[in-house]
């Protein structure tokens, strides 16, 4: 029988590894698939080995939070923060958000995840400091669109506007949490 650990208990936590790390790689080879059945998709080993690294990094950075908290509005926030960095990445590598993918613009876009990273550094990854930081990242993803793009570019970009407050918002809600907590 499987015993109790931090989080949950062990074949739980076996089992969500699994389906997290099992959605990844099936995800990292439909692209392999969908060039069996078509030319509009040719990657090469380099599209590959990148969105491999990036899929490894997302869920390696989920599964780090998850053992660091148990707190499910926490994980949520850190769920969608994720996930909405991989998405603006990868769309930012895959087609551009300005133009072309090779548009010198599309380079700003980069930086808003970065904003992310180091305010969830800086906030030693506790959530009243990541609500600030994801803020601070809606905030960067605002400006740029502003800044580098058309109305129609901030109209692209309002989802990933609106999924970098739902972090945050989440991210304040589990600080209410704790605090509830610890009170």
């Amino acid at each position: 029988m499987t015993g109790v650990t931090e989080h949950g208990t062990g074949r739980r936590s076996r089992r969500w590894r699994l389906a997290l790390w099992g959605a990844a790689a099936g995800l990292w080879l439909l692209p392999l698939l969908a060039m069996q059945f078509t030319t509009e998709v040719a990657w090469g080993p380099r599209d590959f080995a990148v969105f491999g690294a990036m899929l490894a990094a997302a869920c390696g950075s989920f599964e780090l939070a998850a053992r660091a908290s148990g707190d499910r509005t926490y994980l949520a926030a850190v769920a969608i923060a994720l996930a909405t960095a991989f998405m603006l990445v990868w769309a930012n590598l895959a087609v551009g958000i300005i133009g072309s993918e090779d548009e010198p613009a599309n380079l700003l876009y980069h930086g808003v995840p970065a904003v992310g990273i180091v305010g969830a550094l800086l906030a030693r990854f506790r959530p009243r400091g990541m609500a600030r930081a994801l803020l601070a990242t809606a905030v960067a993803q605002t400006l740029v669109a502003l800044f580098a793009g058309t109305p129609q570019t901030l109209a692209l970009t309002a989802p990933f506007i609106i999924l970098w407050l739902a972090s945050a918002g989440l991210f304040r809600r589990a600080a209410r949490n704790t605090a509830g907590i610890t009170s």
